[in-house]
């Protein structure tokens, strides 16, 4: 007998779609891959003469401190505290590996099985994924797509009676929503008024303005309240180095210490020496990046203004969620046909939830401009 919470789980879905990848013929030129969210450049010189110094280091070959090295950890407090005008210590933080890892710690930090923990609809798979196998139940709130794909505030204050945390993704993965500051408010004071954990996965934020940014950390209660999440692997161009962050109140870290303790002991240590060194001198190079995929998003606007049927519901940091024009047909059709006639994987609305067949989310920030544009020629003669 296998463990029912594992067993009963859908396939990963990436490996699914590159499969359809591999069957495309390349009668139209090489494939597109907008499946898995990934940087489509390169990191910088100086962080790949970081991380090949700290591989080859003797120091950081041993075991590390669980919470994650101490400057790792200082640089990064002092980061999230200039980001958001606060003052964040690094006892308030935690390094992990990669942001899937910083969920399911603060999930187990704060709900256990048979407890519930509230998302949206749609929402990140990993994240539905991850509480299952962990025996926690998932309720859902629905994001309408006529509001952008954000849900109604009134909406979640009736749906948080009962569950012990309420997860949301900005920038929004699959939708790339940006919750405005003042909804992220409403919520955070939502989850304190019902004494819900807000977890917040902000994977994506160093791809937003920075008049975008929220503004929780001015509350004084903060601590008792919101978790944040963080990836380095975007920002950075290092998802195969696996980094991620918890910022939480000591209460939460202490918790989330002992969680990491017995699941990972420590985070990789040469990409926390790494990134330590790349935070404040790399700024520059992440502005840029942020342009850069700006200019892509632009590009998506340009390529699917041309194509009849086509809209692009939502948008923003990495991803756009679009609906595409085959009603009849389920969206992994749509999607497995994309990838082996036209040679365009990206993943199918169903896999982020219910009623989401209309949608296919396309992760556009994976290519460069001239790339996007292929898309109007690839999907105007596209039919199923």
């Amino acid at each position: 007998m296998l463990n029912s919470f594992v067993d009963e789980l859908d396939a990963p879905v990436i490996p699914m779609a590159q499969a359809w990848g591999r069957a495309y013929q390349g009668a139209l030129g090489p494939l597109i891959d907008l499946s898995q969210a990934a940087p489509g450049y390169p990191p910088p010189p100086e962080m790949l003469v970081w991380l090949g110094e700290a591989a080859a280091s003797p120091d950081f070959t041993g075991y590390g401190p669980t919470q994650g090295e101490a400057k790792l950890r200082r640089t990064y407090a002092a980061h999230v505290s200039e980001i958001y005008n606060s003052k964040i210590t690094p006892d308030q933080t935690h390094i992990t590996s990669g942001c899937n890892q910083a969920f399911i710690v603060a999930a187990m930090a704060v709900a256990g099985a048979g407890d519930t923990v509230l998302m949206t609809n749609p929402c990140y798979f990993n994240h539905e994924a991850s509480l299952a196998m962990l025996g926690i139940k998932s309720a859902f709130i629905e994001c309408n797509p006529d509001n952008g794909f954000l849900p109604d505030i009134e909406n979640i204050r009736v749906a948080l009676r009962g569950v012990r945390a309420f997860a949301i993704v900005s920038p929004n993965n699959p939708t790339g929503s940006i919750y405005p500051k003042s909804l992220l408010q409403e919520i955070y004071q939502a989850c304190r008024d019902a004494g819900v954990w807000l977890i917040l996965d902000e994977t994506y934020r160093d791809f937003m303005a920075e008049e975008e940014r929220h503004a929780l950390f001015d509350n004084v209660d903060w601590e008792e309240r919101l978790i944040q999440l963080y990836s380095f692997s975007k920002s950075y161009c290092i998802p195969g180095h696996r980094l991620g962050a918890v910022v939480a109140g000591e209460s939460v870290i202490n918790a989330v210490f002992k969680v990491m303790d017995n699941l990972q002991i420590c985070a990789p240590r040469a990409a926390q020496s790494a990134v330590a060194k790349a935070i404040v001198p790399l700024a520059d190079w992440r502005e840029a990046n942020r342009i850069e995929i700006q200019s892509r998003a632009q590009a998506m606007r340009q390529a699917f203004s041309k194509l009849d049927g086509w809209h692009i519901s939502s948008m923003g940091a990495y991803f756009a969620f679009v609906k595409h024009p085959f009603e009849k047909h389920a969206s992994i059709e749509v999607a497995k046909a994309m990838a082996e006639q036209a040679g365009v994987t990206c993943l199918p609305g169903s896999f982020f939830g219910k009623n989401q067949d209309n949608y296919l989310r396309i992760a556009f920030a994976n290519v460069d401009v001239e790339t996007i544009g292929l898309l109007e020629s690839r999907l105007k003669g596209f039919s199923l």
